[in-house]
């Protein structure tokens, strides 16, 4: 099993500023994790800039040139009260949605099995035309359409096992047949989007709420008896994981119990059906985790997962 790791130096000059939870830390505690001998037999690869072609596929280009414009010469600007520029951000906002697509061309054309986007900032609260909650660019909805209009993949799965619903994404896709978009998430919660009943259009998105308290049994039921099978079901060319590890029991931003062996067993079951519909195809973007021990350890399981370890 081949498994590509993809990152770039310039996620650590997103400043958020002091106290912020989406800080560059987060990638600095997952890389020197994956940097064990175990994970010597990673390919490496630096996160690309992202082509404004593959944006403009999700975001409109007055939203696009809005973004690049709101980045400061200096200091820190804020969209909303959550999400936050300073100088440096927009390389990272667009080597974050380069990277995934650089995933998708990898794994697409068969130069690795799967592959894991350790870069922020995370996307999937990022709607067509909106900023929100850390998100500028939608990392896994720029990584579907590139697979489709660049590889002609017919059906694209997103599974979001991010402790917050990925509001973004449902937009993105509510109207797209051709896009499932399966998550799992506690509710209430922020951004207060995902209920049993948002379908869809087409009958496309798959929400299945948890409750604060729940811990990695719930979690395994719901998504074995609710969202894999649906994945099943609609036989995808490439499954997209957004990896969110804010359900780790020691998460300061929810209340779910999961482990690190939680997020191994979805990475493993989303695996076996690329194995059955999508040979094997792969794409795991960085959502959320803002504990950083737990973050640090759910993202080597997922990634020991990913290379069958």
């Amino acid at each position: 099993m081949t498994t590509l790791l993809v990152s770039h130096p310039s996620c650590a000059f997103h400043d958020t500023g002091p106290h912020h939870p989406e800080c560059p830390d987060r990638v600095r505690v997952i890389m020197e994790s994956l940097g064990a001998v175990n994970f010597a037999g990673l390919r490496r690869q630096r996160a690309p800039f992202i082509e404004r072609e593959a944006i403009l596929r999700v975001h409109p280009v007055r939203y696009i040139d809005a973004i690049e414009a709101a980045c400061p010469a200096s200091g820190r600007v804020y969209l909303d009260p959550d999400t936050v520029m300073s100088e440096k951000s927009y390389e990272a906002i667009a080597r974050s949605a380069g990277g995934a697509a650089a995933a998708v061309d990898a794994v697409m054309a068969g130069d690795a099995d799967n592959a894991f986007v350790a870069m922020r900032p995370p996307g999937h609260h990022a709607g067509m035309a909106s900023p929100m909650g850390f998100c500028f660019f939608n990392n896994a909805a720029i990584a579907a359409r590139h697979a489709k209009a660049a590889y002609g993949a017919e059906r694209v799965a997103i599974f979001d096992f991010d402790v917050h619903h990925g509001n973004g994404t449902q937009e993105i896709f509510w109207f797209d047949p051709s896009v499932l978009y399966a998550s799992t998430h506690q509710m209430p919660l922020y951004p207060g989007t995902g209920g049993r009943d948002e379908k869809g259009e087409h009958g496309n998105i798959v929400n299945v709420p948890l409750a604060a308290g729940d811990d990695g049994s719930r979690f395994r039921t719901a998504v074995a008896t609710q969202i894999l099978p649906r994945m099943s079901d609609f036989r995808p060319d490439l499954i997209i994981i957004s990896a969110g590890f804010d359900g780790h029991m020691d998460d300061p931003l929810g209340g779910l119990r999961l482990t690190e062996s939680d997020f191994a067993w979805a990475t493993e079951k989303a695996m076996e059906i690329a194995a059955k519909f999508a040979k094997g195809r792969v794409v795991s973007v960085l959502e959320g985790g803002y504990g950083l021990r737990g973050l640090s350890c759910s993202a080597a399981a997922h990634v020991s997962a990913l290379t069958g370890a």
